[in-house]
């Protein structure tokens, strides 16, 4: 997103009267998101903000309008009013307005707000921004206080646009995450004249080339937005006309996979897990609930190849939606040549079982289940995005585990997120998704420098698309459901689950992985699981159950 060049003679006057510009459609194939290269020849940076609506809008993490539309700066919760129609990855937007009595969608030219209404928004703006600085700064700073300053009946003072500029010379001595925090504050108390201060105040501190915490900001900032145009789903659809080809998001998976050891965490563990449970067993199936390439089992068929009186006969159920096809570039079919292919070149006998669903989608009879194969089940990074009975009465996320457990496999893995965003209100859901994310970024941070255009992308359409989700979207929309372990445990045992024993070859592979990267990262076993985390934030857990 660019930062106006337009002179601001009115504070937070140009937040209330700025005309609707006309939108085309744009798909950049370059990250701009929220950065803050562009100054206008003053030299100081200045930002427009827009919750109004916008014909053919079209919003992605890179270029979301910050110059157009209206801003209501009237505080009232009754003048905002906010639906969610979110439905993920779908290709059409929407309209949205706030309840302007001056703005309907045949009047784009804009009619000012009346004097009075500014004058009160003022007045209470200003004592807004100085309690932001009391809490930010404390008592003792020393920036201009604006509130001596005399209002002028019809037109937004220019004390508000002091204490806007005094603000943004506060930039260096604020905290991004108390000022992000705020900012989630004044959105989940619907206080729009405070959030348009915030949100401008943010959008000079964040980049998606900066600090870990500045290019977090960036997405966050983007979360917000959205949240407030009810365009959790509009964000997702323009998301989805405006990602990349399925080899590029394939690159920039693997780019991921390359630089933190999320994914080897959980492919090593599960398999080594997987390896022992199934041991001296002739004939295997494996379910894997997110198969994606199918690269987590190219290691764990060649290993097998090499059991004492040859190898068992494998099959292999791969369930996934259609995400992961477009990044493979096609169906299910592709991940059965390419083990198969595998499977002939080791000499294992090898069967490739295709389920073309969500998770939520799957029955019994899409498992091919047969008497005799020792059963194993791999969930890794994927029951979370299951609704449960706080979404649904379906409960897909306990009826799934309610299935499996009928099927009586010789072990089930689970890999997760370790953090806490399922049914948690929207601000303390925010503040754990910063927590949480922020280490996930620093330990990105380490592995490429902040300019690397690859690195941005793949935080970009691997990453961020999850922290609009969490916080943009409510309801069934809202995907990204993660729950700590401790629930995780209780849902299984309420199945009729009981946990499996972990040996120390599990913990010994992991470390040996960490090897090849930061030493901020580290492992812990505890109450038979194991911990990865960066510094002392528990990023993921793995554990076994039968």
């Amino acid at each position: 997103m660019q930062t106006s060049d337009h002179q601001n003679s009115g504070g937070i006057h140009q937040f209330c009267h700025q005309p609707v510009r006309k939108l085309e459609p744009c798909c950049l194939s370059e990250v701009q998101v929220l950065d803050n290269n562009e100054c206008p020849s003053n030299g100081i940076q200045q930002t427009h903000i827009s919750f109004g609506a916008y014909n053919e809008q079209y919003f992605t993490l890179e270029s979301a309008p910050v110059s157009a539309g209206y801003i209501v700066c009237d505080s009232s919760p009754s003048d905002g009013s906010f639906s969610s129609n979110r439905s993920p990855f779908s290709p059409q937007g929407s309209q949205s307005y706030l309840s302007d009595p001056h703005h309907s969608p045949d009047n784009v030219s804009g009619s000012p707000l009346s004097g009075s209404s500014v004058v009160d928004d003022g007045n209470e703006l200003r004592h807004k921004l100085r309690e932001l600085e009391l809490s930010l700064l404390g008592p003792d700073s020393d920036t201009t206080d604006s509130c001596n300053c005399s209002f002028r009946s019809g037109v937004l003072p220019q004390a508000a646009s002091i204490s806007r500029w005094n603000m943004v010379e506060m930039i260096p001595r604020l905290d991004l995450k108390q000022v992000l925090v705020a900012c989630a504050k004044a959105v989940s108390e619907n206080d729009m004249s405070m959030t348009a201060e915030l949100m401008g105040l943010l959008e000079q501190m964040v980049s998606v080339t900066g600090e870990p915490i500045q290019r977090l900001g960036a997405y966050m900032l983007e979360g917000l937005r959205a949240r407030l145009e009810s365009s959790g789903s509009i964000i997702y659809k323009a998301l989805k006309c405006k990602e990349p080809t399925g080899p590029e998001l394939l690159s920039y998976m693997h780019i991921l996979y390359q630089i933190c050891p999320f994914y080897k965490f959980a492919y090593m563990s599960a398999n080594v897990v997987i390896g022992e449970a199934i041991k001296n067993e002739p004939r295997i199936h494996i379910i894997d609930f997110q198969i994606a390439q199918g690269s987590q089992w190219v290691s764990l068929i060649q290993a097998l190849a090499c059991w004492p009186g040859g190898p068992p006969f494998i099959r292999i159920t791969g369930v996934d939606d259609s995400d992961s096809a477009y990044a493979r570039g096609g169906g299910l079919d592709m991940v059965g040549l390419r083990l198969s292919k595998v499977a002939e070149s080791c000499n294992v006998p090898f069967e490739f079982h295709a389920a073309g669903m969500s998770g939520c989608e799957v029955e019994l009879d899409n498992l091919r289940i047969y008497h005799g194969e020792a059963l194993a089940v791999n969930f890794p990074y994927m029951l979370h995005h299951m609704p449960d009975e706080s979404v649904s009465t379906r409960n897909h996320r306990d009826r799934l585990l309610r299935l499996i457990k009928s099927l009586q496999p010789k072990v089930v893995t689970l890999v997760e997120q370790e953090s806490n965003t399922n049914t948690s209100a929207f601000l303390p859901r925010f503040i754990e998704t910063l927590d949480y994310y922020n280490a996930m970024y620093e330990s990105i941070d380490v592995a490429r420098p902040r300019d690397d255009k690859q690195r941005i992308s793949a935080e970009q359409h691997c990453v961020a698309r999850d922290i609009v989700n969490i916080i943009a979207c409510e309801g069934a929309e809202r995907v990204e459901r993660h729950e700590l372990l401790g629930k995780w445990r209780s849902r299984f045992v309420m199945a009729g689950f009981t946990q499996y024993p972990l040996s120390s070859s599990v913990s010994v592979a992991i470390k040996d992985m960490l090897k090849d990267y930061s030493q901020n990262f580290w492992l812990q076993e505890r109450n038979g699981a194991l911990y990865l985390s960066w510094k002392n934030r528990v990023l993921a857990t793995s554990c076994a159950w039968v």
